[in-house]
């Protein structure tokens, strides 16, 4: 059984998740909601968050400061005072859950790294890595709902041929969105434009070849930016 069940899903509380486009296009799709509903900006300073991974965008109203594009955390019910991922449902505690159990209301559309969590890819490119989760995911703070998993993962708790393939989407979008994070803070727009933009930019990914080509390859290109409004 996968340290996941029963669990009452600490990391979904503890951390910010980084989004790529990709992720929130395919969100907003499949469940007709808006950007607005469950994308947030989140300050990244010290780069936490983005870690190696995830591109930071910079925005005109704060053109200094680096932000990972996250899912939007909300209010817990079940742990007054924190917050916790958007869509996280929670049920309430129990004598068998004294924390309570929570299950991710978007499961099968879940972003790519709520899929890879805990593991990464090797350097090889070919295989899933297991990495040690700490037993908290917030050091400095002590409530209950920031521990993490019950128990340390095994190999057998992943599934070998989902898990490598997932890391190498992860790692290929990641690097497309870092492609598009240096298109945008060329000249940093509105936070208000950025969806426009991102659509606009992921609606030109499937390109016909030029004729007599069999490959075209596709930058994303300035021209893409939506024009911004004026201050």
């Amino acid at each position: 059984m996968s340290p996941c069940a029963g669990c009452h899903a600490g990391c979904c509380r503890a951390f910010a998740v980084p989004l790529t486009g990709a992720d929130i296009l395919r969100i907003e799709r499949e469940l007709v909601w808006t950007f607005w509903d469950f994308v947030c900006r989140w300050e990244d300073l010290d780069g936490a968050i983005a870690g190696n991974l995830a591109p930071h965008f910079h925005f005109a109203d704060e053109p200094e400061t680096p932000f990972a594009i996250c899912l939007l955390h909300t209010a817990s019910r079940n742990f007054p005072g924190t917050t916790k991922c958007r869509f996280l449902m929670e049920e309430p505690p129990s004598r068998e859950h004294p924390l309570g159990t929570a299950q991710c209301g978007i499961y099968s559309v879940r972003p790519g790294g709520c899929r890879a969590f805990p593991t990464r890819l090797h350097s090889s490119g070919l295989m899933a890595v297991l990495h040690e989760v700490p037993e908290r995911g917030r050091l400095a703070e002590p409530e209950d709902a920031y521990v993490l998993c019950p128990r340390a993962w095994e190999p057998a708790d992943v599934d070998p041929i989902a898990a490598p393939q997932e890391l190498v989407v992860l790692h290929y979008e990641m690097q497309f969105f870092a492609q598009v994070a240096q298109v945008w803070n060329r000249a940093p727009g509105e936070w208000e434009d950025f969806p426009e933009f991102l659509r606009l930019v992921y609606a030109n990914r499937v390109q016909a070849a030029e004729p007599g080509s069999a490959t075209v390859e596709f930058k994303p290109a300035d021209s893409a930016k939506p024009q911004m409004r004026a201050a």
